[in-house]
């Protein structure tokens, strides 16, 4: 009961961070029609900086495996947002959320060959219905054709998926506090575009209104701080894979907060892409789960079988240092 308590507790953070992440259109699309996308970026980061550095500040020291991955996933962290937002800047809003969807294909390919092991077809099924139902939802207004726009779109896919599976493998075997690890991406992120945006960065923050500047807190408090905790903090709990799947369904929440807000309006196409949507992240989540405790079951029936074959040895086979078998067995227990 608790550890199904606990995995629907992540799954709807991570649904959070999703419905966060769908929110930030609106408030991105009126900070970049006063400033530079990179002038926005800068200060989206400097003010999560600002609101994270003395939190951690007043608690200890980041240790070493902290400050490593920090530097590795604040570049990827930074290369996401950077490419994300020109990418739309200079493509179709349909062919952008459609392409960007299709991080959760990437992501379960490179988290599996990473661990050289496969999730079951019909994982990957889900995947792909997944993507076709974001295509059906932003396809209002029809495709157009290819161009830069989209292919930094496909890059921030690609990189997407490469930053969710960095956190669960660099975090996977080092006793790393969550709080810590996002203010060094933040910091780091913070500097790198800090610097890109330094030749005009005072001349547009001046300029900027009140309301920008709470945009810009809204981006960076909730869409940066908050979504980039949640998100550390759940994918170091659940697979990359599932989190990926969850975090997906962002063009959905972008679609229901711009009819709600925004005065959209949503086609009997784009309903039924939200269903395909719907129905594809949760069978993902279905076939997910059952390959994870088939996974741990077998594990746990592998590590019974070691322990009754190394109690049935000699005694004086066990405490032999020089036998090859009692070896064998001894480490792959360990």
């Amino acid at each position: 009961m608790t550890r199904t308590r606990s995995t629907l507790t992540t799954d709807l953070l991570l649904l959070a961070v999703a419905v966060v992440w769908g929110s930030s259109y609106l408030a991105a699309k009126d900070v970049a029609a006063v400033t530079p996308v990179v002038v926005a970026l800068a200060l989206r980061y400097a003010i999560s900086a600002i609101a994270l550095v003395p939190l951690v500040a007043v608690r200890r020291r980041p240790s070493l495996p902290e400050l490593r991955s920090g530097l590795v996933l604040g570049c990827t962290q930074a290369a996401v947002l950077t490419l994300e937002t020109f990418g739309v800047a200079h493509t179709s809003a349909t062919n952008a959320g459609l392409i960007i969807s299709l991080t959760v294909v990437f992501t379960p390919v490179l988290s599996n060959a990473w661990s050289r092991t496969w999730l079951p077809a019909p994982f990957f099924v889900a995947a792909a219905l997944a993507v076709v139902g974001v295509g059906l939802l932003v396809s209002g207004h029809g495709f157009r054709t290819p161009n830069w726009g989209d292919a930094l779109m496909l890059a921030a896919a690609g990189v997407r998926a490469v930053h969710v599976t960095l956190i669960g493998e660099l975090t996977r075997s080092h006793q790393i506090d969550t709080l810590t690890l996002t203010t060094i991406q933040t910091v780091v992120g913070a500097l790198i575009l800090g610097a890109v945006a330094l030749p005009q960065l005072t001349r547009h923050a001046e300029a900027l209104s009140p309301a920008s500047w709470a945009r810009l807190a809204y981006l960076a408090l909730i869409c940066s701080v908050f979504a980039f905790l949640v998100q550390t903090w759940a994918v170091r709990r659940t697979s990359p894979s599932r989190a990926s799947l969850l975090m997906g369904t962002e063009p959905l929440w972008a679609v229901t907060i711009g009819i709600c807000i925004g005065g959209e309006r949503l086609t009997a196409l784009a309903a039924a892409g939200a269903a395909l949507i719907i129905i594809a992240t949760f069978a993902g989540q279905r076939i997910e789960r059952r390959h994870s405790k088939g996974g741990a079951k077998v594990s746990r029936e592998t590590a019974a079988t070691l322990a009754q074959a190394d109690e049935a040895l000699p005694a004086t086979m066990k405490n032999s240092q020089a036998d090859g078998s009692s070896s064998l067995i001894s480490a792959q227990k360990n």
